[in-house]
């Protein structure tokens, strides 16, 4: 019996795949940052990137400061686990200089989280604006700090 021979498209072929999988790993090798896996499946170096950037959020206990009955108020209600940015929007530059007012309270801020939306939980209090008070503006009705009070 004679020597196998391979038909020669697949010997091509074969090649092909060899040059292709190489390829791949010297990319791969080249393109891989050093501190990659350092710390976890991600650049290590990401980290440092990250902590080296300035802050913008000044956190609640920078509000609680000047704003501590206003946050006694928001540890009884149903908003007491926001932060206080998440409704009035970065307030770093407010806390540094108490001239330059946070972000006021519209009824868009209130919408983005409350209008109907059937990916929420169901206990989570939603309304359809249209169907809502549409003219009004929600504090009107709602204490934004305490939800469930009456102005």
């Amino acid at each position: 019996m004679g020597q196998f021979k391979l038909p020669p498209q697949i010997f091509r072929l074969v090649l092909l795949t060899i040059g292709i999988v190489v390829s791949y790993l010297i990319a791969r090798q080249l393109l891989t940052p050093p501190s990659f896996k350092d710390y976890g499946f991600y650049r290590g170096d990401a980290l440092e990137e990250m902590a080296s950037k300035a802050p913008v959020f000044a956190g609640r206990k920078a509000c609680d400061e000047c704003h501590s009955e206003i946050t006694i108020k928001l540890a009884k209600g149903d908003h007491k686990q926001l932060s206080c940015e998440g409704c009035h929007g970065v307030s770093l530059n407010h806390v540094g200089n108490p001239d330059i007012t946070p972000v006021k309270l519209t009824g868009s801020h209130c919408i983005r989280c409350h209008e109907a939306n059937p990916t929420r939980p169901a206990w989570f209090h939603q309304i359809t604006v249209k169907n809502h008070y549409s003219e009004q503006k929600c504090t009107e009705c709602h204490v934004p700090h305490q939800p469930n009070e009456v102005p």
